[in-house]
């Protein structure tokens, strides 16, 4: 099962958040922009002190009741996916939900780039793939 989804400029600033679970623990506006910062903070950080020559940071992290993976683009937008512990094989959702981004958000000539989405087409194409796993 997914939770939710969160869009990361490579400012740090977050421009997309999707839950996807019913009966999440709702954040506030300010709660949202704390934690994509602190992860923004946290994925370069770990990208420096990593053991591993060219570590691209944090890429998952995994707890009893979560697991949270990022996906980094070549451009620095973060894609943070929160499923539950047993869902397999997010690296491939991760790259889908990148698709449907690159369709329907940054083929779409009204959308200025690192601004928050605002895009319906979007928001049910990944609805649809959300429902479909």
């Amino acid at each position: 099962m997914i939770y939710s989804l969160y869009i990361i400029n490579k400012a740090g600033g977050l421009v997309y958040q999707r839950d996807f679970a019913e009966g999440l623990t709702k954040l506030t506006s300010n709660e949202y922009l704390i934690l994509a910062g602190t992860f923004h903070g946290v994925h370069a950080i770990t990208s420096r002190i990593s053991p591993v020559p060219s570590s691209n940071g944090l890429e998952r992290l995994d707890s009893d009741q979560f697991t949270l993976y990022c996906f980094q683009t070549l451009t620095g937008t973060k894609f943070l996916l929160l499923t539950e512990p047993s869902h397999p094989n997010a690296s491939t959702t991760l790259h889908h939900m990148y698709e449907i981004y690159s369709d329907f958000v940054m083929k779409n000539p009204f959308h200025t780039p690192e601004m928050p989405i605002r895009s319906d087409m979007f928001d049910r194409q990944l609805q649809k793939y959300v429902a479909s796993l």
